[in-house]
């Protein structure tokens, strides 16, 4: 089987948008460079869709490496017939190719294999042709040393006929449909564990059932969680007799003993052989399915998370608050450079309130700061409160900063490298201050799981998590391109085409030389050739470089292109940039030719317009309502200010400035049918809510989207 038709049966695509997509991915191209400058090629696939072809290229080379091991198997085995090894070949999904394999596949020592050999499986032929009515004068004729009687030689070809009846595809396969379309998860509490306190927040699932097709993920991930922590028994469980008299009509064809005997097998092959590894199989399934949906949910979440709004190169107080321990406070200049650290004190117990807003007052003026960005943990409130409330000779907005995940990277090795002779605490409220400026450049230097925007994220398959939330850094990082003389080499490191170690190449090259002048200058870079170049230059920028293009996303092979329509048009190309009049007298279809279609020439018109152009949204002050300092303030029918600060896939959780988030369960999203969540609210977004229920002993709330 081809490659190319394996895609093709799997996505809605065209076969040249299919084969010259994996061309160009066998050439090392990257996914975003493909997006974003092979449109022709591709027929203009966004992303997703070449993801998909990257996805499906993973599962047919790993369907084939499997088909491999096994004809090699069959083969030793001396069993691989022409019949087999075609039927192999044709095969399209590993479970089907596991099946055929499964009767040939090396077992541990089975009652099967033992019945073989004591020489029972001629009479296991002969009591599943169903043909003889005295199975006892037969099964006298296989007495021997190991088998003592009539009694045991019927036992142990019945154990051969059961691996039989367990090894029939068509009989998988139909129990296969039963356990898809109507098994049911069921749940038990371990009675010892029911008044554990631990075990309280899975109460729900105490005693459940629900049909395993239409399980949410997010509940069958708790449930999973719950019995692995051993609080609950879970099984599945499926309408056995109506599986077992579907088997009968297959198999049992006489209404004799030999009949009976296989009616015997039929219910033991299922019991001990079929049912176990099916429902198995049937939940691994299922886990799998949770597994992508909340991964799924994790990666939008993410994605929301890493484009949000920058503030940009603003001079930065950054406070990581505190009560016991203080405030740390750092400033940094437009770069996130650290300029100056201290603690102050505050709040309770010290309350040194006038000495702490003296020390603002004169870091804000010898710094000249432009914006405080302040930590949402413990002591936020209060310390925004004591900001404010600071007689400032200017206004400067406050911002109370996400810093989950803060504490991940001020003990990581990057913050380390990055600051040597300071505590972890110092390097926590610099990336404070860093994620107000620009939250893509400083969340990359921390593991995705740990910023905290999923749920089970422990609990999901951890390698398709890596890859997934990799994607999506790389995804991010290269729509919104980057500087190339600021950036980090945690930063560089997801640039298409860059790698880590290219990555610590370019901050050496930019230690050792000075900043980059032109595009050109990357080639310089230790190891950096020219795929890497080809790969990654369209989305690295140079600031107020020597050519204009090179802060933007026209990629270096197109700039003579552009330089023939700017003298085409009597003009420099200097002149066409941001020159919308100029722009919009480009006949575009004149300067078509097999490597520059009108997609690659629409997008560089558009980017001419606006180069290098932050594809973010600017940040944006926020204030909590003020009355509200804990659970006990909220009251049913508030109308209260909030902060989407995670989102799943049964509803959104917002901070509304109190420990506990308030849930709006997707019933509580619109008037209308919400099919994605997504559409209605996103990460970070700034949003009005009303109180519709308070839960004190569980420390729950219920709410409302009343204005977006």
């Amino acid at each position: 089987m081809q490659l190319n038709n394996y895609i093709l049966q799997h996505a809605q695509l065209s076969s040249t948008s299919i084969q010259n997509t994996i061309e160009l991915l066998n050439e090392d191209c990257t996914v975003p460079f493909i997006a974003r400058y092979r449109k022709e090629k591709t027929g203009n696939l966004d992303e997703v869709e070449i993801g998909l072809i990257v996805k499906l290229k993973e599962q047919f080379e790993a369907l084939e490496k499997r088909k491999l091991a096994i004809l090699k198997s069959l083969e030793e085995q001396d069993v691989l017939t022409n019949e087999l090894k075609e039927k192999i070949e044709k095969i399209q999904d590993l479970t089907s190719l596991e099946d055929i394999y499964l009767p040939y596949k090396k077992k541990r020592k089975t009652k099967a294999e033992t019945a073989r050999a004591n020489g029972l499986e001629p009479l296991a032929k002969i009591i599943m042709s169903q043909r003889n009515n005295d199975l006892d004068t037969v099964a006298s004729k296989y007495i021997n040393k190991d088998i003592k009687n009539e009694k045991e030689a019927l036992e142990g070809a019945l154990h051969i006929i059961s691996e039989w009846i367990s090894e029939r595809t068509d009989i998988r396969n139909l129990i296969r449909r039963e356990l898809e379309r109507f098994s049911t998860i069921v749940t038990k509490v371990v009675k010892t564990k029911k008044d554990d306190e631990k075990a309280q927040k899975f109460k729900d699932y105490f005693d459940w059932s629900e049909n395993l097709s239409r399980i949410p993920s997010h509940r069958l991930l708790a449930i999973l969680r719950a019995e692995k922590e051993g609080f609950i028994r879970v099984k599945v469980e499926i309408d056995d007799e109506r599986v077992l008299e579907k088997i009968d009509r297959k198999l049992i064809k006489s209404n004799n003993e030999s009949g009976a005997e296989v009616q015997l097998a039929i219910d033991d092959a299922y019991k001990r052989l079929l049912l176990p590894s099916l429902t198995t199989e049937a939940m691994n399934i299922a886990k799998e399915k949770a597994d992508e949906s909340a991964i799924e949910v994790f990666t939008k979440n993410l994605e929301q998370l890493l484009l949000g709004s920058p503030l940009g190169e603003k001079r930065i107080l950054a406070l990581d608050p505190g009560f016991r321990t203080g405030c740390k406070v750092v400033c940094l200049n437009k770069q996130g450079d650290l300029l100056h650290n201290t603690t102050i004190f505050p709040h309770p117990p010290q309350n040194q309130v006038s000495e702490a807003s003296h020390t603002i007052e004169h870091l804000i003026k010898k710094f000249n700061i432009e914006a405080i960005s302040i930590g949402n943990g413990t002591a936020s409130r209060e310390t925004e409160r004591f900001v404010k409330n600071i007689p400032l000779a200017k206004t400067i907005e406050v911002f109370v900063v996400n810093e989950a995940g803060a504490s991940i990277y001020s003990a990581s090795q990057i913050a380390r490298d990055e600051f040597p002779d300071y505590d972890v605490t110092v390097r926590g409220a610099v990336s404070i201050g860093r994620r107000l400026a620009d939250p893509l450049a400083e969340l990359v230097k921390i593991d995705a799981k740990s910023i905290g925007v999923g749920q089970y994220q422990h609990d999901v398959d951890q390698s398709k998590l890596k890859k997934s939330l990799d994607t999506v850094v790389e995804h991010c990082v290269n729509k919104v391109g980057v500087n190339i003389n600021t950036a980090s080499a945690s930063l560089l490191s997801y640039v298409s085409g860059i790698g880590s170690k290219l990555a610590e190449n370019i901050v050496n090259h930019r230690n050792e030389n000075g900043v980059f002048k032109t595009r050109k200058d990357i080639k310089k870079v230790a190891r950096l050739g020219g795929k890497a170049f080809e790969q990654s230059a369209g989305f690295l920028r140079i600031k107020n470089g020597e050519n204009p293009l090179d802060d933007s996303s026209v990629h270096p092979e197109s700039y003579s292109l552009v330089n023939k329509i700017a003298k085409d048009l009597g003009k420099n190309t200097d002149d066409l940039i941001g020159n919308y009049k100029i722009l919009k007298e480009i006949k575009l279809q004149q300067y078509v030719t097999n490597s520059f279609g009108l997609p690659t020439l629409k997008d560089i018109v558009k980017e001419l317009e606006k180069p290098g152009l932050d594809p973010r949204s600017k940040a944006k002050a926020f204030s909590f309502d003020e009355t509200i300092q804990t659970i006990n303030d909220i009251k049913v029918g508030q109308i209260l200010p909030g902060i989407v600060n995670n989102i799943t896939n049964f509803g959104c959780f917002v901070d509304i400035g109190i420990k506990e988030s308030g849930l709006i369960h997707i019933s509580n999203l619109s008037d209308t049918f919400v099919k994605d969540i997504n559409e209605h609210v996103s990460l970070q977004q700034q949003v009005t809510v009303k109180v519709l229920e308070v839960d004190f002993a569980r420390k729950r709330i219920q709410l409302q989207l009343i204005k977006k």
